[in-house]
């Protein structure tokens, strides 16, 4: 459930604030810091540069020399690291013995569940983090980030209210690793889109009579409006049946792809960001599938066994 940004103007009006430990300092770190303290929570900071929390100490942050002062200061404790290699490092030898483990760290779904469960091994509650946002978004409550979480629903619940100060903190699950797969899956539309602006700047940059200032509001406006298609596809993959009589069927699509090609050579652009996709359209209509809508191509992708 997404929730209002104003459900977490400040936790620090009750009779205490809230008080965590917090582990790792770079810039997406240090951006969440900072929006806690300008909340008025009790923050404890470990950085294994130590340099890089004097800012923050001027600011109100209590920095500490070890990562096991730094866990052993608060119940929760919040890592965002390198990687999770660098979690594991990081945390060896301390005590995590009731303590709630909210790793912020950007990882596959397997770290996170082997996390999770390396986490509860040693007495801790966990959560695994997928964070939507860049630095300049964490504590800015208009600029629509926010931050995925799954593995503990108590955990979740206990501090809901601390961990939506930075950004809006939205539950995915039980599974640890449902944070960053569904992390990866958005990222992944998000690069897809972006290749094909790619391509579409490339094709027109260096035409004399095409000013890009002028194309770019039509490129926008135009993938916008495709986005409503977003959810069509989505059901269609949802329910694995694939109707036929499409608007715009892939043997079509498929049947228009020398024009891009071609357009492309002739514009002196490489094709290499649609290519891909041109040839998984050229595979389901070889299937059988030329009918069909884009939604189907997924079953490229993922293969399923066939039915004895």
């Amino acid at each position: 459930m997404t929730h209002p940004i104003s459900d977490y103007p400040s936790v620090a009006s009750g009779a205490s604030a809230p008080s965590l430990s917090f582990l790792g300092l770079g810039g997406m770190g240090t951006a969440f810091a900072r929006a806690w303290l300008a909340a008025g929570c009790s923050l404890t900071v470990w950085n294994r540069t130590a340099g890089k929390a004097d800012a923050l100490v001027a600011e109100g942050a209590v920095a500490v020399r070890s990562p096991a002062a730094a866990v052993a200061a608060n119940t929760l404790v919040v890592t965002c690291l390198l990687d999770d290699a660098s979690v594991g490092q990081t945390l060896e030898g301390t005590d995590l013995a009731g303590k709630d483990l909210v790793d912020l760290t950007t990882g596959t779904p397997a770290e996170a569940r082997a996390r999770g469960a390396w986490a509860e091994a040693r007495g801790a509650r966990f959560l695994s983090g997928g964070i939507m946002a860049v630095p300049p978004m964490v504590g800015v409550p208009e600029a629509g980030g926010y931050v995925l979480l799954s593995g503990s629903r108590g955990l979740f619940e206990t501090h809901e209210a601390t961990l939506g100060v930075p950004l809006v903190p939205e539950f995915a699950g039980v599974d640890a690793g449902h944070a960053a797969l569904q992390d990866i899956a958005l990222l992944s539309g998000m690069y897809g889109t972006l290749a094909g602006v790619t391509h579409a700047l490339a094709l027109v940059r260096d035409e004399k009579e095409i000013n890009l200032r002028d194309f770019t509001p039509r490129l926008v406006n135009w993938v916008m409006s495709m986005a409503s298609a977003i959810e069509q596809i989505s059901d269609q993959v949802a329910s694995g049946h694939y109707p036929t009589g499409d608007v715009a069927p892939l043997s079509m699509q498929s049947a228009g792809v020398s024009t891009f090609l071609t357009t492309a050579r002739d514009q002196g652009v490489s094709p290499e960001l649609l290519t891909p996709y041109f040839a998984l359209m050229k595979r389901r209509v070889e299937q059988g599938h030329g009918d069909e809508g884009p939604a189907g191509l997924v079953e490229l992708l993922t293969p399923r066994p066939t039915a004895p």
